[in-house]
């Protein structure tokens, strides 16, 4: 059946904590002290299935369980294929390891000069500044890593890594990750971004962070100033489906919006959560409406545990075609895979060339429609320069 949604509602509310002073809701700090952790907790508030209170029962030995009461009131409790349940409530499904899977995905480890930074692409390196998040997805490419379930042991070392980026000018661009960046305190992340604006050769800033999905009361307009102080910060936000895109989360992105930051979005490809085209037609539609550009689909990673999880490439595939010239071009991400071991990202796309010959390329349109490009001039704008722009027509159709 087509998911279908009503496209002028933007869900708000406390739900089942309606009690609460909207004082407390509304303060961050609140949010993080009522997490839902154990599996007590959560059989007060719904029925699990059997695979979920097993998948609970051993959580604390790959990946602690935590949910926000904002996003828990988001969960369909009498649905077990609720997309939102899947996404946090641990299934038993996490304890198989399959013969492809890997505790370091994307080679991570493999590219870390020291603790806490990795530097797998020339100019940029991604700087992990902390273990802990607000919740935690299930399908975590650092699920050895947060949360500390696994005793990975990780210690950010904010010196180690600040020094590395001094002493290496090529790196123009830092990420800023963990775990999530913005349950730092203001003084760290005003410390950090100040540091980094102080590196001559540091030119772009960026943030990675799901806070304002699962928890938007943290956007708080002293945060924004901070963000604006050191500003253009960039950050990259983390929603999957389109019921995450509520209210709250909509008037955060106009708060960091408004404080000069640019936003995108990145998914991660989930069977049964948002590997329907209607689904995540629904979700970057919102997500534009929210002044976030759709910027990743993530296939997501060979993370041991995550099989029930993983959809299929090809439905990745099927949804760029469906969204490629049926919707806004803002409104398209790249699909891209973070190949496993390290090789970085890799745009997966659907096959729109033909054929390429001496004198043109031939290609479909969305609509299958075929064209032809011609590759030489003829006539008065004949140029002896053509011989400059080969391509290997084998790789490009690949």
């Amino acid at each position: 059946m087509p998911y279908t949604e009503d496209r002028t509602h933007w869900q708000s509310g406390q739900g089942l904590w309606e009690h609460v002073p909207e004082s407390d809701w509304n303060n961050w700090i609140w949010q993080l002290k009522n997490r839902i952790t154990t599996l007590e907790q959560l059989e007060e508030q719904m029925e699990l299935t059997p695979e979920e209170r097993a998948g609970c029962e051993h959580a604390n030995t790959k990946l602690a369980m935590a949910i926000t009461p904002y996003f828990f009131n988001l969960i369909d409790r009498e649905d077990p294929n609720c997309p939102i349940r899947k996404q946090v409530i641990p299934r038993e499904g996490e304890m198989t390891v399959g013969q492809e899977e890997m505790l370091d995905p994307v080679g991570e480890d493999g590219h870390s000069p020291v603790p806490g930074l990795v530097h797998r692409y020339p100019d940029r390196v991604l700087f992990l500044v902390t273990d802990r998040c607000a919740a935690y997805c299930r399908y975590c490419t650092r699920s050895r890593l947060v949360s500390n379930a696994q005793d990975y042991n990780f210690h950010p070392e904010f010196e180690q890594g600040l020094k590395y980026i001094e002493e290496h000018p090529e790196v123009r661009d830092v990420l800023l990750s963990g775990g999530d960046p913005l349950l730092l305190s203001d003084k760290k992340i005003d410390y950090l971004l100040g540091r980094l604006r102080a590196i001559p050769h540091v030119e772009f800033i960026r943030i990675g962070s799901r806070i304002p999905v699962f928890l938007p009361q943290r956007i708080t307009p002293e945060l924004c100033e901070i963000l604006k102080k050191h500003g253009p910060i960039w950050m990259s936000i983390h929603s999957n489906h389109p019921r995450e895109c509520t209210q709250a989360l909509k008037e955060a992105c106009d708060r960091l919006s408004f404080a000069g930051v640019p936003l995108g979005n990145q998914s991660v490809l989930l069977k049964d959560v948002n590997d329907d085209a209607d689904v995540m037609k629904a979700l970057v539609h919102r997500l534009v409406r929210m002044r976030v550009r759709p910027y990743y689909i993530y296939q997501c990673d060979l993370i041991t545990g995550s099989a029930h999880l993983r959809a299929n490439v090809c439905k990745g595939i099927e949804i760029m075609k469906q969204l490629r010239g049926h919707t806004t071009g803002y409104s398209v991400p790249q699909f891209v895979i973070d190949a496993p071991g390290g090789g970085g990202k890799v745009p997966i796309n659907p096959q729109y060339i033909t054929k390429i010959d001496d004198e043109a390329i031939h290609f479909k349109n969305f609509e299958g429609k075929l064209y032809r490009y011609p590759l030489k001039t003829f006539g008065p704008l004949e140029s002896d320069d053509d011989d400059d722009c080969k391509c290997d027509a084998e790789e490009i159709m690949l």
